[in-house]
C-alpha cells in the first residue's frame, strides 16, 4: 500500500468530469473560431479547391500545438487522451470554416 503523500506507479489520474468538460468546450470554441477566422481569410486571399483546405488543416495542426504548449504538453493533466487535443472539433470546425471561405468569393 503507498503512503498518503506519495503516488505509486498502478494510480490512474483522476480528472473531475466538470474541468473536463470545461476544457473540451474551451478546445471546441477556440477551434470555431480559428475556422471562422481561417475560413475569411482565406476567402480574402483567394484559396480556391484543395489549397484551401490545405490551408484549413494547417490551421487547425498550429491550433493543436498550441494548446499542447498551453498544457505544457502535460495532456492527461488536463484531458483524459491525447486525441482530445490533436482531433477534437477538428471536423465540426470545417463546416464554418467552409461557410466563411465561400462568402467572401460570392461577393
Amino acid at each position: 500500500m503507498a503512503a498518503a503523500g506519495s503516488v505509486s506507479s498502478d494510480d490512474v489520474p483522476i480528472l473531475q468530469t466538470e474541468n473536463l468538460t470545461s476544457n473540451v468546450k474551451s478546445i471546441y470554441y477556440s477551434r470555431t473560431f480559428l475556422s471562422i477566422i481561417g475560413g475569411v481569410v482565406a476567402g480574402i486571399w483567394g484559396f480556391t479547391g484543395l489549397m484551401g483546405f490545405v490551408f484549413y488543416f494547417l490551421i487547425m495542426m498550429v491550433s493543436s500545438i498550441g494548446l499542447l504548449a498551453k498544457s505544457k504538453f502535460s495532456v492527461q493533466t488536463y484531458f483524459d487522451s491525447w486525441s482530445r487535443v490533436l482531433i477534437e472539433g477538428v471536423f465540426g470546425g470545417l463546416m464554418s470554416f467552409v461557410l466563411f471561405w465561400s462568402y467572401p468569393l460570392m461577393i
